[in-house]
C-alpha cells in the first residue's frame, strides 16, 4: 500500500498536529516572477510525463483532495498545477451544496460516485470532509440529511471519521493514491483577498456576503480542522498543511508533492508482448530495442 512521502508540511500521523501553529507563509524567501515561471514550467512538464505513465501503467489512480477556507486559492491552484495535464486523463469535481438526490444517500455517496478509475487523476475541490467541517460548524444542516439515527453529542463526528478512514484505507488497498491538501490561509490574507474581489471588477462575481459572514466562525472552523486533520491523516491517505498566503509557493509545493508521490510508485510503460512484437515486425515496424 502507498506510504506518504516525507515532507515538512506533512500532518503527523500521531495526532500531534496543531492547526494554530501551522505556517501560512513558507520559510523560504518569495520567488521572483521569472523564477516562479521557470519552476512551474518544469513542474508542468514533469507532471505531464508522470500522468502519461500513470495512464499507461494502468494499475493506480490518483485522488487529490483540496480543502481550505474561502479565498485560500483552491481553484487557482488546481488550474495552475494541472495546466499541462491531458484532459482525457484528469477529472475535476467541485462539491457545493448537495442536491435532493444526494441528500437521499449517505454522506459519502456523491463523492464515491466520482472517484477516478485506474490510470486517471481525480481532483476533489472540497469533498466529503465538508461533512465534518462545515456541517460541524453549522450542525443545523444535519436536519436536512434525514438521518435515521441521531448519535448523541459528539458521537456523530467520531462515527464519520471512522467511515472516512475506512473508505480511504479501502481505496488505498485497491490502488488509489490519496493526497489531501489543506491550503492554510491566514485570516488577514483572506480579508485582503475578499477586498480585492470587491475592488477589482473582474473578481466581483467571486464575492458573496456569505463569505464575510463565515469569517465570524473562524475559531470554530479551526477547531473543526484540528480534529479532522489530526484524526484522518494516515500513511496511506496523508494530509499536507500547505502555507497559502504565498500563492506561487503554494502551487509549487502542491505540484512537488504530486510529483514525489507518483515517482515513488515505480510506474513503467507496458512491454510489448512477443505476439504483438511479431505482428509489428511483420508490418515492417522496427521496435525501439531493435534499433
Amino acid at each position: 500500500m502507498f506510504q506518504a512521502v516525507k515532507h515538512p508540511f506533512l500532518v503527523p500521523f500521531d495526532g500531534s498536529f496543531q492547526v494554530e501553529k501551522a505556517p501560512t507563509t513558507p520559510a523560504a524567501r518569495p520567488l521572483s516572477k521569472k523564477a516562479y515561471k521557470q519552476q512551474r514550467s518544469e513542474m508542468i512538464a514533469r507532471l505531464d510525463d508522470l500522468q502519461r505513465l500513470l495512464y499507461a501503467h494502468d494499475r493506480f489512480s490518483l485522488l487529490l483532495i483540496f480543502q481550505a477556507m474561502d479565498a485560500a486559492g483552491k481553484d487557482s491552484t488546481i488550474r495552475s498545477v494541472m495546466r499541462g495535464i491531458d484532459p482525457a486523463g484528469c477529472q475535476v469535481y467541485s462539491f457545493k451544496q448537495p442536491s435532493k438526490e444526494e441528500l437521499d444517500h449517505d454522506f459519502l455517496w456523491r463523492t464515491v460516485c466520482r472517484l477516478p478509475e485506474r490510470g486517471r487523476i481525480g481532483i476533489f475541490n472540497r469533498s466529503y470532509y465538508e461533512e465534518v467541517l462545515v456541517i460541524r460548524v453549522h450542525p443545523d444542516i444535519l436536519k436536512q440529511q434525514k438521518l435515521p439515527y441521531a448519535p448523541p453529542g459528539e458521537e456523530i463526528w467520531s462515527d464519520r471519521f471512522e467511515s472516512i478512514n475506512t473508505l480511504e484505507k479501502h481505496l488505498a488497498r485497491n490502488g488509489t493514491i490519496i493526497l489531501k491538501f489543506w491550503l492554510n490561509v491566514s485570516r488577514e490574507e483572506q480579508r485582503k483577498r475578499f477586498l480585492s474581489r470587491i475592488e477589482e471588477p473582474e473578481k466581483n462575481w467571486k464575492f458573496s456576503t456569505s463569505d464575510v459572514q463565515e469569517r465570524e466562525f473562524w475559531p470554530q472552523y479551526m477547531n473543526a480542522y484540528q480534529e479532522a486533520l489530526s484524526t484522518t491523516s494516515k500513511p496511506w491517505a496523508p494530509w499536507y498543511a500547505i502555507p497559502a498566503d504565498d500563492k506561487r509557493a503554494m502551487r509549487l509545493m502542491v505540484g512537488d508533492l504530486i510529483i514525489r508521490s507518483l515517482s515513488s510508485l515505480g510506474l513503467q510503460y507496458p512491454e510489448v508482448s512477443s505476439q504483438e512484437a511479431k505482428a509489428l515486425r511483420k508490418a515492417g515496424v522496427k521496435l525501439t530495442q531493435e534499433k
